[in-house]
This record gives structure tokens, sequence and C-alpha cells, in this order.
């Protein structure tokens, strides 16, 4: 629910962008800061907030990170301008990265250490649905009664998430040897910061086509605007295949699973320039790009293995790098429409960052030290 609640923000936010534009009376390019407003407290919120957090229990810790989330979309919800705007939906993304990595975490306790991704992806399960279900739903609604009402909503859902998490996640006490200071000695880690740029080189491919996918579908593909959440849920079925089976593959295969997508990466996002052209041949490539989305899991888990006893600011700080990813794939992108290559140019921008990311792979499992680093049974 958790998930559900901050991926229904996190991308209604950018379907919903003309409407919160004209409600503030700003053009839409301004409006577009509020997204990387988002963007930049994910990126800033996950370590500090883990570190600030590592002596708290994690039940405790999430339903606080939890209700700040909810209070920062109720705040988003009644912004009277801009400038509020900006201050709130940066709010708003400072607990989405520790909320996930101390969910990941809390999830990997309650199952046998094989099956530690395969729980991890049931987490990431609720961020890969909002785009089937909660992004419409979020646009329908903003149709219906008004933008603000979308993050009102998203408010209740966090409400929902901190119940569900008092009632049924698992009590369990403080570390008595965490502190601040052995959580940022996972920033001593090579293997940690392998670990993450693999995640923010890699993972940008994704978001340089989906970051343009619906200027594709108009000028390329020359689908009706009807069309266009259709094929975008499309997407976002494959991103919850893909999670799916990244974490069986990760359970299983260990690392050699993250190499695995990102070749699955690079070959999908190569077949995105040459299926452009046609309705009924960009539709099944935009879910095989989306079936990418696995490497979440995959390097979610990862980072518990390399992180030693930081297991807290490892873990938020994946989601550090995800939204880095998503800062760096649709700039290069757009760098690379706006020299004149056209939209389908942004499928070999994906497979050159996705290829970017296998590289960083390959120099991680090359390093002694990947083999050598296991994280701590409890």
């Amino acid at each position: 629910m958790g998930g559900f609640a901050i991926g229904t923000t996190e991308f209604a936010s950018m379907s919903i962008l003309p409407a919160f534009a004209a409600g503030l009376h700003i053009d839409e390019p301004t409006a577009g800061h509020v997204i990387s407003a988002y963007a930049l407290g994910v990126v800033i919120g996950a370590p500090v907030l883990a570190v600030l957090g590592a002596r708290m229990s994690r039940r405790i810790l999430l339903i606080a990170l939890m209700a700040l989330f909810a209070v920062a979309n109720g705040l988003s919800a009644l912004a009277p301008t801009y400038g509020w705007m900006l201050v709130f939906r940066f709010l708003s993304g400072v607990p989405h990265g520790a909320y996930f990595g101390v969910a990941a975490l809390v999830a990997a306790s309650v199952v046998p250490r094989a099956r530690r991704s395969q729980a991890v992806s049931r987490v990431l399960l609720g961020l890969t649905i909002a785009t089937v279900m909660g992004v419409p739903f979020a646009n329908t609604l903003s149709l219906l009664l008004g933008w603000r009402w979308t993050f009102a909503t998203v408010a209740v859902l966090a409400v929902l998430t901190m119940v569900l998490v008092f009632a049924l996640a698992p009590k369990d006490p403080p570390h008595p040897e965490a502190s601040p200071l052995r959580e940022l000695g996972a920033l001593k880690r090579r293997q940690v910061w392998l670990t993450l740029g693999i995640g923010a080189v890699g993972f940008g491919g994704m978001f340089a086509v989906y970051a343009y996918l619906a200027s594709t579908l108009l000028a390329v593909t020359g689908v009706r605007a009807e069309v266009i959440p259709a094929v975008l849920g499309v997407f976002g079925v494959g991103l919850t295949v893909g999670n799916l089976f990244g974490g069986w593959a990760a359970d299983r295969f260990q690392m050699r699973a993250a190499g695995g997508l990102l070749l699955w990466s690079a070959a999908s996002l190569a077949l995105y320039p040459m299926a452009t052209a046609h309705l009924w041949s960009i539709t099944p490539v935009v879910f095989l790009v989306g079936c990418g989305g696995g490497l979440s899991s995959v390097l979610q888990t990862r980072l518990m293995d390399v992180a030693g006893e930081a297991q807290t600011l490892a873990a938020a700080l994946n989601h550090s790098a995800f939204n880095v990813a998503n800062a760096v794939g649709p700039w290069l992108g757009g760098m690379a429409v706006a020299a004149g290559l056209g939209w389908p140019s942004t499928g070999w921008v994906g497979c050159a960052l996705a290829l970017g990311g296998f590289a960083i792979w390959l120099m991680a499992s090359a390093d002694p030290q990947g083999k050598l680093e296991e994280a701590p049974q409890s």
C-alpha cells in the first residue's frame, strides 16, 4: 500500500502537470520544476533520514516516514502558490527512498534468506501496480474533481499505510549497536558505490524512453491521444512482470541476474527506434522495455549483501540512485531530440545507458571484494 501511494504521486504528478500548471497560473515548463523538486527530495532525503533513523525500530521508522509523506501530500493538495508547491513536493519526496529501503529490509527479515529478493519485489509491487492502476485513477479523479484531489487521495492512502504497518509489521527493538556513524560506514565500501552506479546509469535507459513515450506515440506512431494511456499501461504491466521475475532470478542467480537484465534492457531499447512507426510494433517493445525494471529488486538485495552493518543507508541509497537515473535518462534523451535526431533516438540513448550500466556491472563482478562481502544474517 505504501508503494502504491508513492508510485501514484510520483507518476501521476507527471500526467496531471497541465492541470496543476493551470491551477497555479504557471506555464508547463515551469510546472516541470515541481517534478524535479520531488526527485531532489528523494535523492537528498533517502540518505539523511536513513542515517537519522538508525537508532529507531524499523517498524516505528516506517510509520514516521509515511506520516511525513501523508502530511506533505496533504499540504500539496492545499498549495496556494507555485513557490509553496515546490516546497511541499520536495518534502513529499524526502521519505520516498528511506521508506522503500527500510520496507525492503523488514520484508527480507521475515522470510528465509533464499527468498529475500522475492520479498523485496513484493514491496516494490505497489510501485509498479501504481503505473497500471493508480495513475489512470488519479487522472480520472483530476478530471472529475480537480488536481488537488489527486494529492489528497494519496495522503489518505499514506494514512492507511500507517495503520497497516502498525497492525501488521513485526515489532522489532532498535539494534543496540546501531548509530549514524555505523550507517555512514556503507560509504567506505567500493561494492556499494559500484552497485549504486549500476542503478544510476543502467536504469537511466528505461527513463530515457519512458519520458518521451507519449510524444513519440503522437509525433511518430501517429496515434490518437486517447490511445496513449493504454500504451503506458502496457509499460506498467511489463514493469510489474519484470519486477516479479527479477526477484525470482535474484534469489537463484544473485548478481548474475543484474547482468542479464541489463543486457535485456539494452536489446529491447535497441529495438525501440525500429518499432516506433506502428502501434502494433511499438506496443510489445514498450512491454519488453518495462520488463527491464526488474533490475530494482536485484540491486536492492545486492546492497544487503555488500553493505555490511550499514544496511539501512545502503538500502535507502538504492532509490536515490534510481532517481538520479530518472533525471539523467530524460536529460540525455532530450539532448538527442533537441539535436535533431528525432523522437526514436531516445531508444539509442537508452541502449547506451543500459550498456554503461552493464560495464559497471562487469567492474563490480571482477572486483574481489564483491565475492567477499556479505550481509549479516540479522
